[in-house]
């Protein structure tokens, strides 16, 4: 790529788009240029605070830009559209959306093919592929630390909705637990232990009778390594959301968490890993520093032309695992 700078678009200027877009602001070599917003109050809000950004209220509109890459942080229930509309008026060639890629398999699957067709660099936000824990888990693990793995337990909880009554109006968002949190225990499996099939599934009882807030599923993965899921919004004492392990080997366990990694080996011999034994630093700090090394590899994978991680293809996995515990259940849509 000749131009240095990547010129950059937000489509959504929710939680997680102004999380973004304050990263692109100050990466050096992206440069935010633009936010497509429905919102009339929040396009307000988005002259006042981003100045020289362009505002516009539709997605086409971003076609006269001249755009090098475009963020999706909208609901999920809208990535399909919107991403479609992206690639075939040919927007922008490279893309990022916040996870899960889409709503179903299905619709995953038809992105995944645009994304091959026409070319561009394309990812998904999974971003504790980023943390120094999880990416120094995966290294023990691959360099044999507890020997041949035989089995894991994940989970992915919070206290969102711990409080909430069976007839409260107040709800769970309608893509339930496994789209919103346990996607991302999920993709961290993935990510350490390759395909998996879905084998059982326990679903809790629905909020409002609205949506999921509670799953427990079992995996056969390769190697024929067992796996047990637990993915909750409504467990007490998870004020911020957690993503963990427990790994079974041969020469012992391995337990992680977002902020600590504990290997036990047979020999009786323990070591604890903190972030801050991990040289979790970056040059600012804005989320954690989980979202600025994603935004710093998708922008620096565009500029080198390389393919970015997780993309399109790799994240589509975790859809069709969705898809196959809602199916197990029977609980698809």
């Amino acid at each position: 790529m000749e131009n240095k700078t990547v010129k950059v678009a937000v489509v959504g200027l929710g939680k997680m788009g102004l999380m973004h877009a304050g990263i692109l602001n100050v990466l050096p070599n992206a440069k935010f240029v633009a936010v497509c917003e429905k919102s009339a109050f929040v396009r307000k809000f988005i002259k006042k605070a981003f100045g020289t950004v362009t505002v516009v209220d539709d997605v086409n509109k971003l076609s006269e830009l001249n755009l090098d890459a475009v963020y999706v942080t909208t609901p999920i229930s809208s990535h399909f559209p919107v991403i479609r509309s992206l690639f075939l008026e040919r927007i922008a060639p490279n893309i990022f959306v916040e996870k899960t890629l889409a709503s179903n398999f299905e619709e995953a699957r038809e992105l995944g093919e645009l994304a091959r067709r026409f070319g561009g660099v394309t990812m998904v936000g999974y971003q504790r592929r980023f943390s120094v824990i999880f990416k120094k888990a995966k290294a023990l693990l691959e360099q044999g630390a507890i020997g041949k793995i035989t089995s894991f337990e994940a989970y992915a909880y919070s206290s969102d909705f711990l409080e909430i009554k069976k007839n409260s109006k107040v709800h769970a968002a309608k893509i339930g637990a496994l789209r919103d949190l346990g996607c991302h225990a999920i993709d961290v499996a993935l990510w350490f232990f390759g395909d998996m099939q879905v084998e059982s599934v326990e679903f809790g009882a629905s909020n409002s009778g609205y949506s999921e807030t509670s799953v427990n599923f079992k995996c056969r993965g390769n190697d024929n390594i067992d796996g047990c899921f637990s993915v909750s919004q409504s467990m007490e004492n998870y004020r911020l959301p957690e993503v963990g392990l427990l790994v079974k080997g041969s020469s012992g366990i391995m337990e992680v968490s977002d902020d600590r990694i504990d290997l036990k080996l047979k020999s009786k011999k323990t070591t604890t890993w903190y972030r801050h034994d991990l040289n979790d630093n970056v040059a600012f700090l804005l989320g954690t520093p989980e979202y600025i090394r994603e935004d710093a590899h998708f922008i620096e994978s565009i500029l080198q032309g390389q393919n970015a991680e997780p993309n399109f293809e790799t994240a589509m996995k975790v859809d069709y695992l969705i898809d196959q515990i809602k199916e197990k259940a029977g609980k698809i849509e």
